[in-house]
């Protein structure tokens, strides 16, 4: 399946697990996306990436964000709720991708508008199966807004 010209954006996996960054990593590749995937390993990082502070000044503003929340420093639930509540980054669709299958996590998320909650199958043929779901569903089917603030600027993937 090809993906949407109009979606080839930039993606933001805001992840702190080494091996699920390597699998999501991965399934993109085989699906062979155009597509440019920064990791933050941490909220705090991924918030200093979305808001381009150092050293992220010349970070490009994704076009989706795949978010775990148990992440370490400030996590998911809160880099949720501060991207949803800024009018400069609340359009950015925000995909929960982690292991909880809480209920209450689940209604949380959604009540702090996240746009889809997915749980982490365990077992890698499943994972990379629903990694590739969300590729084909929000790059190749979804009509993403265009962001007018974006001034096109690449960075290199953060590490740390």
């Amino acid at each position: 399946m090809e993906t949407n010209v109009h979606n080839l954006i930039d993606i933001l996996l805001v992840e702190d697990n080494p091996g699920d960054v390597r699998l999501t990593v991965e399934a993109l590749k085989e699906a062979k996306l155009k597509n440019t995937l920064y990791v933050a390993r941490d909220g705090e990082e991924a918030l200093d990436f979305l808001y381009r502070q150092p050293p992220y000044e010349s970070a490009p503003r994704p076009g989706l964000i795949l978010l775990d929340l148990n992440l370490p420093k400030i996590d998911g639930r809160e880099v949720l709720q501060q991207l949803k509540a800024d009018p400069s980054l609340r359009r950015i669709p925000v995909v929960v991708l982690t292991t909880s299958t809480n209920e209450d996590d689940v209604s949380r998320v959604y009540d702090l508008n996240a746009n889809s909650y997915v749980a982490k199958p365990v077992d890698l043929d499943r994972f990379l199966y629903v990694i590739q779901s969300i590729e084909r569903f929000w790059l190749g089917v979804v009509m993403l807004p265009v962001d007018d603030d974006d001034d096109g600027g690449h960075a290199q993937e953060p590490e740390r």
